[in-house]
């Protein structure tokens, strides 16, 4: 199956050109090794409203399967990627972040800091990541496995119940 991924980047410095996005890019790059298509790019500011109204808009668009988020998801006051998120998922799906939290807890403390959350907009399933290049990464490798049967489920294929 090929997964079409959304990749949205939320950073205050990135979206004003003070740095260069280095997660989105190693996320696409991912992707890309597992034969699936990154459907769409953006980096934005870490504003509540543009991150609600941007997932929303990329969810109902039906151009895209799965959106990761990048950033937004530590305990800094601009940190509200999970709060927008959950303001637009119709459910939780919080076996992925808890998997992603326990695999990063191995290779950093820092992992109970996560405020990652994942869930589904309609046929659509949105994945908090953190900021940072390798542990964005390093997470989403934690739940590539999944991926393509959680998409299966979503879109109802009469296939799915063979993968289990």
């Amino acid at each position: 199956m090929t997964l079409r991924i959304g990749i949205l980047t939320s950073s205050d410095r990135s979206s004003r050109g003070e740095r260069p996005d280095l997660s989105g890019p190693a996320l696409a790059e991912l992707v890309i090794a597992q034969g699936w298509t990154v459907a769409h790019t953006a980096i934005v500011p870490d504003d509540l409203d543009v991150l609600r109204e941007t997932l929303a808009t990329w969810a109902d668009s039906g151009e895209m399967d799965i959106i990761l988020t990048t950033g937004g998801t530590g305990f800094a006051p601009r940190d509200v990627t999970p709060e927008a998120t959950s303001l637009v998922i119709d459910r939780q799906a919080p076996g992925l972040p808890e998997a992603m939290r326990l695999e990063s807890r191995k290779v950093t403390p820092h992992a109970m800091l996560s405020r990652a959350m994942a869930g589904m907009r309609g046929k659509v399933l949105i994945i908090n990541l953190p900021g940072s290049p390798k542990a964005a990464v390093e997470n989403l490798h934690v739940v590539l496995p999944v991926l393509a049967h959680a998409v299966e489920l979503l879109k109802e294929d009469p296939d799915a119940e063979k993968h289990h």
